[in-house]
């Protein structure tokens, strides 16, 4: 899908790996922020799982899988082996997405209350194949976040208080980029980069909801 970028999906995790150091911009559990990293995790756990020591459980399982650090992590309870792919490509750009999809705790953002949450999350990886700046990473993130949102909308999912959700309370995001191609300075929605992105995530995103709401009607 793209070069140097291998995706391995099941029960355990969905696990991409680099050839060469990606450059990876996230709100992971682990490795979080800006960052370079040759692996991405998105590891299952419990619904019960207690997140006393999240870089303890990953590192357990990177080792036994013989994944090397530096890597980034998420967790879900969301089945790994459920996640949904997709690539699109534009003007020389490349965007693969992997996301895992739960809805048992749609939120709307600033107007469900602050709770304790429940286990269930969306989360996205995107690997781009291209040299965004540091603030086309972030754009990037709020794009493919944006697309989260209106498929979600389109989904007609909804809050327990009745609203539109917006996500869920747990919800994460990783941007990767290879730094290979030409160089992107944005990569808000109307950019070749954000476009890729959200096409990217729509994709990925509708199906992973039809099949939520399919296995747990």
């Amino acid at each position: 899908m793209i070069e140097g970028i291998e995706v391995g999906v099941d029960r355990e995790a969905v696990v991409v790996t680099a050839a060469h150091p990606l450059r990876v911009l996230s709100s992971a559990v682990v490795g979080g922020g800006v960052v370079e990293a040759r692996a991405i995790v998105n590891l299952h756990v419990p619904k019960n799982y207690p997140c006393g020591d999240p870089e303890a459980d990953l590192a357990r399982f990177c080792h036994r899988r013989g994944i090397p650090p530096p890597y980034v992590g998420l967790l879900t309870s969301a089945w790994t082996e459920k996640a949904e792919i997709s690539v699109e490509a534009a003007q020389g750009v490349t965007a693969l997405a992997i996301v895992t999809v739960g809805l048992g705790n749609p939120v709307e953002a600033g107007r469900s209350p602050v709770a304790a949450s429940r286990p269930s999350t969306i989360n996205i990886i995107v690997v781009c194949d291209g040299d965004p700046e540091p603030a086309a990473l972030v754009n990037a993130a709020l794009t493919a976040t944006e697309a989260k949102t209106l498929a979600l909308v389109e989904a007609g999912v909804r809050s327990p208080e009745g609203g539109l959700a917006s996500g869920t309370s747990t919800d994460a995001v990783i941007i990767a980029a290879t730094g290979r191609g030409g160089r992107h300075r944005f990569g808000g929605p109307l950019t070749d980069l954000g476009w890729v992105v959200a096409r990217a995530v729509r994709s990925a995103l509708d199906v992973g909801i039809r099949r939520w709401n399919e296995d747990n009607r």
